[in-house]
């Protein structure tokens, strides 16, 4: 897979920019609050139909403007594809796979796989299982859309669940009620918690080869996923049975793969604890470039990489040992100045131009 074009208007500081792609190294350099990272944002929006910072879409609409384009074109191993996703101050954004509206974000995903990565993504380690919860959601949802079905319908049922545990009904009646929300709960339940455990012990290895060829050999990475949930349906609701009495008092449901969460090791002793912050980054970031392998394998095409500001966050010998890694996937990476000698094209941005 290579992104081969962009088209920009008025997105963020870009009002009209068209971007032309190499299949290699491409490095977007500049100053700060130039728009590089703006257009690994617009990237990412045609990879799973969202940023990974906006919290209001329409912030991505150019002040000065109503309307947002954005659109890539797409080489894949069979053909071409076309992505063009339209922002309006109006009304909501709309997303065209080869100039055809489609009805659900859904059916964008697997369109476009890329994986995104900047110094941020440390709380991918650093901070609570929900972040880490989401790493292995957006994977899973750019290669398997049917458990993007099965996350949805979990999610629906859970806040129906959690909104009768607050109605102050009689025991018997809820009882009753939570009998019906239970066997669905636990029927998807179970079905997310083998894909996510799939995903892991397909991750792993490929985990623990980033993180040693990152580091030269001089600390292993492992990776554990981390449930409450039972290994059968009917365990499972058997604990959601038990659990009510606790569920009511705090008016949420306390068990299920909501809870779940990724222990990430360096030499065996628990990195979000005890690791550094340099050690914690280089595991994060190993993390991501697994991804890469995952989709593949699954895909059998290769993502994109989006590195935004990583090299300044590392030592030079991981700078460089990052860029051989990167070697045969097509990689954008941000910087404010690029001084290795390896084979890439350089795009320079100042103020939403490419120079």
């Amino acid at each position: 897979m290579e992104l081969e074009k962009i088209e920009l208007y008025n997105f963020r500081n870009y009002k009209n920019a068209t971007i032309d792609f190499d299949d290699g190294l491409n490095v977007i350099f500049g100053q700060n609050a130039q728009g590089k990272t703006n257009l690994l944002e617009a990237i990412y929006f045609c990879v799973v139909g969202k940023s990974f910072r906006a919290s209001r879409e329409k912030e991505v609409i150019n002040m000065q403007s109503d309307i947002a384009k954005i659109k890539v074109y797409i080489k894949k191993n069979i053909g071409k594809s076309v992505i063009e996703i339209i922002f309006s101050k109006k009304d909501k954004k709309t997303v065209k796979i080869n100039g055809i509206p489609i009805k659900r974000i859904t059916q964008l995903l697997g369109e476009f796989n890329g994986v995104f990565f900047s110094p941020d993504e440390l709380k991918l380690i650093k901070e609570s299982p929900e972040d880490r919860r989401r790493f292995m959601d957006v994977d899973l949802s750019q290669t398997t859309k049917q458990y993007v079905y099965l996350l949805s319908r979990y999610n629906e049922i859970l806040a129906n669940r959690n909104k009768q545990l607050k109605q102050n009904l009689p025991q018997k009646d809820l009882k009753n009620i939570m009998s019906i929300w239970n066997e669905q709960l636990a029927d998807c339940m179970q079905k997310i918690k083998m894909y996510r455990a799939n995903f892991v012990a397909q991750l792993s290895p490929y985990a623990q080869k980033a993180h040693e060829f990152i580091t030269d050999g001089k600390e292993n990475l492992s990776i554990e996923y981390v449930t409450i949930s039972e290994d059968n349906k009917e365990d499972m609701i058997k604990k959601l049975e038990s659990c009510l009495e606790k569920d009511v008092s705090l008016g949420y449901t306390t068990y299920g793969v909501h809870r779940d969460d990724l222990k990430v090791a360096i030499n065996d002793v628990d990195v979000r604890t005890y690791g550094s912050q340099g050690q914690q980054r280089t595991a994060s970031l190993s993390l991501k470039l697994a991804e890469l392998n995952i989709i593949e394998d699954i895909t059998h095409t290769r993502p994109v990489l989006l590195l935004d500001d990583v090299l300044s966050e590392l030592d030079e010998n991981r700078k460089k040992r990052l860029l051989n890694y990167c070697k045969g996937t097509q990689t954008f990476i941000t910087c404010t100045s690029f001084a290795f000698d390896v084979p890439c094209k350089k795009i320079e941005v100042k103020n939403g131009s490419v120079l």
